[in-house]
Order: C-alpha cells, then sequence, then structure tokens
C-alpha cells in the first residue's frame, strides 16, 4: 500500500475553479486522492431552484449564487478548523466569489485554463450534468481571469495525471 504524500505545510484548501468542463470533478477527485485530502463538489451545495434554472438554460446571478458561495465559505472554514487538508471543486468564476472562499492565507486556487472550444466538446460529450452546452458563453463572459501568486494557473487541456503532478508540485515549492 502506498503511503500518501504529505500536504504542504501552508495550503490546506485547494479550490479548483474554472468553467464548466474545464475538469474541476475530476482533477479536484484526483487532487483529493492523491494529496490524502478530502473532496468537497461544489455542485452538492446548489439550491434545488438554482440546479432547476441551470438546467432550464438560464444563467445564475450573483444574488442566486450568494446562498451557495456562503455554502461553500463554511465547508472551507470547517476545514480549516478541523486541520485538514481539502480540495474543493467550483466554478468561482469572478474575482469578488474567490475573495469570498479565500478565507485565509491556506487558501490557493488552482485555475484550469481551457479554450471555449475545448470545454465546449467536452460538455457535448458529457452525460448525466444539469449543466447545458447552451450556458458556456455566458461562463466564458463571466470569467474574471484570475491573476497574481493566489492561483495555479494550468492548462486544462493535459491530462487529469499531468495537471494534478504540477499542481502538486507547486504547492509544495
Amino acid at each position: 500500500m502506498r503511503t500518501p504524500p504529505q500536504p504542504a505545510k501552508k495550503v490546506q484548501v485547494l479550490v479548483v475553479m474554472g468553467v464548466s468542463g474545464s475538469g474541476k470533478t475530476t482533477v479536484g477527485k484526483a487532487l483529493a486522492q492523491e494529496l490524502g485530502w478530502t473532496f468537497i463538489e461544489g455542485d452538492d451545495f446548489h439550491s434545488e431552484a438554482n440546479v432547476k434554472k441551470m438546467a432550464a438554460g438560464t444563467a445564475l446571478s450573483d444574488e442566486d449564487r450568494d446562498a451557495w458561495l456562503s455554502s461553500l465559505q463554511e465547508q472551507i472554514v470547517k476545514a480549516l478548523g478541523q486541520q485538514i487538508g481539502a480540495v474543493v471543486a467550483c466554478s468561482a468564476l469572478k474575482e469578488s466569489y474567490r475573495h469570498r472562499l479565500k478565507v485565509d492565507g491556506r487558501v490557493q486556487f488552482v485555475f484550469l485554463n481551457i479554450p471555449f472550444a475545448v470545454a465546449e466538446e467536452r460538455l457535448k460529450k458529457r452525460k448525466g450534468h444539469f449543466m447545458p452546452v447552451s450556458l458556456l458563453e455566458s461562463q466564458f463572459e463571466t470569467l474574471q481571469q484570475p491573476e497574481g501568486s493566489d492561483y495555479i494557473n494550468v492548462d486544462a487541456q493535459q491530462s487529469p495525471q499531468e495537471i494534478v503532478t504540477e499542481v502538486v508540485e507547486k504547492i509544495r515549492k
């Protein structure tokens, strides 16, 4: 049995962010497994009304996202308070959303940067998810490209394992 790698001393929560189809869940689960951390699926915290709205092809407003972001913030605070590592999959498209999730310096963001055409192709092939391809354009319009030392910017066209390797190397530096 393989011993899980030791988590980084400073980073305790990674928020894997990006547009729909960028691979947040796939990469987030793989990162959590690699690090021996807990995985938190942001989609699980959307209200039923928000899921229905998105499934019907209507983009969420900032007001729609408010309770969802509060729930995710609570999950991050809980993980930090319990001193456990966590990986959160969350679109976090706007800087103001990321600001809410960045409760302290132990939270770092992994931006899965992907071209529109690649994300669109992935969404067309995806089955069983409430997010329709028709909302992808609104996600790219909403996306405020993250910049700065709080972000690990990775090419989401790489394989999940390549992304995990890159992220783990960066958080350990």
